[in-house]
């Protein structure tokens, strides 16, 4: 049923296991190792960890407002096992599972959180855009991406990620459209963790779902279980095939659910039920894939143990380092955004660096 036009408009949901980590069809058989897709429940493990205590620093004051990617790990990691290096990254801000695979280490993570530049350079991942908070706002240039690629012939896709709110955006249905009259690589992926802050998805759009918008701008899409690690690596796989093979763009759904708050300065039970809370508990990510990887021999609560006690030491370990990284610079303000820093900037320049040299002076 993957990418199937039917599908959507029945609103089919492609899944693989169920809540407890078992096959929903019988006849299902894992198409990766069992290396891999333990190596995927590692990363999910990590980036989780990291999350958890990248909340504890922000409590702590040591770091600035952070948005939480609890319970969105399954489609993130997929997402990063799935891109290879010549592919793009175009992410939002919930996207730390495939930041990781990419290449972006924590320490960056932190340094961005803590409002240094440094924190976007992202040294070892190649082809990957800075972190994008403006809603939707990057999606366009995730076409522009596909457009260079398609002109110079590169066998490459271009993987966008946005929330449900960023579907209630005007730059998410300008990138669609473009995107299918070009007929560019580009997957698009649509995290509905069910909240645009406080707006829940059935305030936001009157569609049967939001992989059915697709069918709207003329390319294929997909509606899939966002906590199930094994439908979304299949959904994302088969959608970069698709897209490099010439067919265009995809839309993907991804049904998820935000566990934590949307940022930390958000209080989720103004908007949310227990109910609610409790009932998507049940589909956690990593607790459907643990069950799994227990079933068939390859996990148990003793490796996991061990593993997040080596994961928290080397978390600790880069936040320290990013905490105790040198003073921002004063360039970095004014010297990413032009080639040549026009007439404008240069004022504002050398004004902040008088107001500095005034505050300094105590005058």
């Amino acid at each position: 049923m993957l990418l199937q036009d039917a599908e959507l408009l029945r609103d089919e949901t492609y899944q693989c296991l169920d809540d407890e980590g078992v096959p929903v069809d019988p006849a299902w058989e894992s198409p990766l190792t069992g290396e891999t897709v333990t190596e995927a429940y590692r990363r999910m493990l990590y980036a989780r960890t990291a999350d958890l205590m990248a909340v504890s620093y922000q409590r702590q004051g040591r770091m600035f407002t952070y948005p939480p990617n609890l319970g969105q790990e399954a489609a993130a990691v997929a997402a990063g096992m799935v891109i290879r290096k010549e592919d793009w990254l175009v992410p939002a801000f919930r996207e730390l599972g495939t930041w990781l695979a990419r290449g972006v280490t924590m320490k960056e993570i932190f340094l961005f959180y803590r409002g240094n530049e440094d924190g976007s350079r992202f040294v070892n991942a190649p082809n990957t855009l800075p972190i994008t908070v403006p809603i939707a706002s990057q999606l366009p240039h995730a076409v522009g991406l596909g457009f260079a690629l398609n002109y110079r012939e590169k066998k490459a896709a271009v993987f966008a990620f946005t929330g449900d709110g960023g579907t209630s955006e005007g730059d998410f249905h300008e990138a669609l459209n473009f995107a299918a009259v070009w007929k560019v690589p580009v997957v698009f992926i649509i995290q509905n963790n069910q909240f645009a802050i406080s707006v829940p998805v059935r305030k936001q759009t009157a569609s049967v779902n939001l992989a059915v918008k697709a069918l709207a701008y003329g390319m294929k899409g997909c509606k899939a279980d966002g906590n199930d690690f094994f439908a979304m690596h299949s959904a994302l796989s088969a959608a970069r095939d698709y897209a490099i093979g010439g067919g265009g763009p995809v839309l993907i759904e991804a049904v998820t659910f935000r566990k934590g708050a949307h940022t930390t300065y958000d209080d989720p039970r103004l908007y949310r039920t227990k109910e609610l809370e409790d009932f998507w508990e049940k589909k956690d990510p990593l607790a459907r894939l643990a069950k799994y990887l227990v079933s068939k021999g390859l996990w148990n609560k003793k490796t996991e143990e061990a593993l997040l006690k080596d994961y928290r030491q080397d978390i600790d370990r880069q936040f320290s380092e990013a905490e105790s990284w040198g003073p921002y610079r004063l360039e970095d303000v004014f010297s990413h955004m032009y080639a040549d820093m026009p007439a404008e900037l240069k004022t504002q320049k050398r004004d902040y660096e008088k107001f500095l040299a005034w505050k300094e002076s105590g005058l």
